[in-house]
């Protein structure tokens, strides 16, 4: 279930970023259609990520030793500062291992 709805998701994304927002498509909207369809990605992917970092077990997880939650911190703090999409996803997937063989090895 969890696979089709991040499925779904995606499929969503894409149409309403390459239908709706590719400039040599004929289909044409007004600026306010436009900025409201800006804010679909950002949406669907705190709807894929949200319930990973802070239910990883199917119960809710603000712990100091939940790896996610301090991966996805470290994450959203490097793309803030750095604006670098590789430079945060490698130190963040980083981050995740060291915290959990830190969480699996205690």
């Amino acid at each position: 279930m969890i696979f089709i709805s991040i499925l779904a998701m995606t499929a969503l994304v894409f149409l309403s970023r390459y239908l709706f927002l590719e400039p040599k498509l004929p289909l044409r909207l007004n600026a306010q259609t436009q900025k409201l369809l800006s804010y679909s990605s950002p949406a669907v992917l705190t709807a894929i990520w949200a319930p990973i970092v802070f239910m990883p077990d199917n119960e809710l997880s603000l712990s100091g030793s939940n790896p996610y939650l301090w991966a996805a911190l470290t994450a959203a703090l490097i793309a803030w500062k750095t604006k670098n999409v590789l430079l945060t996803t490698i130190i963040s997937m980083i981050v995740f291992l060291v915290f959990n063989l830190w969480v699996f090895s205690a």
